[in-house]
């Protein structure tokens, strides 16, 4: 066995002996799911004596799971939907209007990218209050699709630069098509690589904020599975074969929804849409 062999072979048992160390926790979450109270105190990493399926159907209906579960899809869909659209044509116009008002407009987009969302909360919680969009689905769709737009037209702009041609575009103007046409017909299709990463990136994003539904979503009726999972949380005490069994619920769609898409974020990623 030569040197390089004998390294190769050091570091891989390293990165499964890592990856063992992460997969721990998650271990721990799933077994702890199917145990019943005193199992999970008796032997908290051993696997169930008994196998029950009564956290499941209490998590169920503590959560009312399926109606937060509509109010994440409505958020999160909407939400993804008005990101890809707005960012996209931000960015068409950015890219082939190359002027001062375009460049400076593009900064600002920049900025909006180092200012951490929480900076300007209260200034937000106002204004969305002055708007009467307090405890609506409506308000929360738009403060995600606000912040979400200034790396999404970074995403986008780099991927028109670079890939698409402008000749394209030309040609279509020739055959009579106009802005609008141009953009929906010739050049969106072209954009599905990184339309698609964008589409994943936000999804994970916007399904996992917990923030925003928190301070603008009063009602219990229009809450989210991450609301649902930390109002059952018990002030003094935590009953961990109850609670486990709802943050599974609430991110078992969520990693269904990786493992189908993941594919697509990697063709992506390769295609040039992460290129500056």
């Amino acid at each position: 066995m030569n040197r390089y062999t004998k390294g190769s072979a050091v570091t891989e048992i390293l990165l499964i002996v890592i990856a063992a160390i992460f997969l721990i926790p998650i271990y721990y979450l799933i077994i702890t799911t199917f145990k019943t109270p005193a199992d999970a105190v008796s032997s908290p990493m051993g696997l169930p004596i008994n196998i029950t399926f009564d956290n499941y159907v209490r998590a169920f209906k503590a959560m009312n799971y399926f109606h937060v579960l509509g109010n994440n899809l409505l958020i999160t869909i909407s939400s993804v939907a008005g990101i890809v659209m707005f960012s996209a044509m931000a960015a068409y116009s950015l890219v082939r209007h190359t002027n001062r008002f375009n460049r400076l407009v593009f900064l600002l987009f920049m900025v909006g990218m180092m200012v951490p969302y929480q900076m300007g909360i209260l200034a937000l919680y106002k204004q969305i209050s002055q708007l009467g969009l307090m405890n609506s689905h409506t308000g929360v769709i738009l403060i995600e699709i606000c912040y979400s737009l200034p790396l999404s037209i970074f995403l986008i702009k780099s991927f028109i630069g670079s890939t698409v041609p402008f000749e394209l575009e030309e040609a279509a103007k020739v055959d009579g098509c106009g802005v609008w046409r141009t953009f929906l017909q010739i050049v969106f299709p072209l954009l599905m690589p990184v339309i698609a990463t964008v589409a994943i990136v936000n999804t994970l994003g916007v399904w996992n904020d917990f923030m925003t539904p928190l301070l603008f979503l009063q009602s219990r009726s229009k809450g989210v599975l991450l609301l649902e999972v930390f109002r059952n949380i018990g002030q003094f005490s935590t009953d961990w074969t109850n609670f486990f069994p709802m943050m599974l619920l609430a991110v078992a769609p969520l990693i269904l929804f990786y493992i189908f898409m993941q594919k697509y974020i990697i063709n992506g990623i390769t295609s040039g849409s992460l290129k500056g």
